[in-house]
């Protein structure tokens, strides 16, 4: 636990926001680490914060690991367990991946914040920042980022 005087209080100097648009293939992850970082550049970030947010109901952001693919595939397996796409759902107007969609979300979530240090985002080793696609057709999806802090 931090001490009080350790706590440093620090003025913002900047508010940035950009919209991202991604176009996906259908279900699956989308590294959109760079987008971030290309962001963070252009908004001349050194520290503070970054939010992002989905501005859908059917995908998600998520951090998790770079290095090994074979960790999205199964944690796609596992969305599906958790929200089969046949399982009796009543909303099933726009087709029947739509509903499991928006289950998925809702575990997932639509927003991140990360913290911002020397205009990097201070991720993990191996980790990176990912729109994932729950509905099985190509959508465009839009992301709001925003950085709030100090400017290089």
């Amino acid at each position: 636990m931090p001490k009080v005087s350790d706590i440093v209080s620090v003025t913002p100097q900047v508010l940035a926001s950009a919209t991202v648009a991604i176009e996906t293939s259908g279900q699956g992850f989308i590294d959109i680490s760079r987008h971030t970082a290309h962001f963070l550049r252009d908004a001349a970030a050194k520290d503070g914060v970054l939010l992002l947010y989905l501005r859908h109901t059917s995908a998600s952001l998520v951090i998790q690991e770079n290095a090994d693919p074979d960790v999205q595939e199964d944690l796609m397996t596992a969305l599906e367990r958790l929200a089969p796409e046949r399982a009796g759902w009543a909303h099933d107007t726009e087709g029947p991946d739509d509903m499991p969609a928006h289950i998925k979300a809702m575990l997932n979530g639509v927003s991140l914040n990360i913290p911002v240090a020397g205009g990097k985002a201070l991720l993990g080793t191996w980790q990176a920042i990912y729109l994932v696609e729950h509905r099985t057709a190509p959508h465009a999806r839009e992301i709001v980022l925003q950085f709030i802090g100090t400017k290089i």
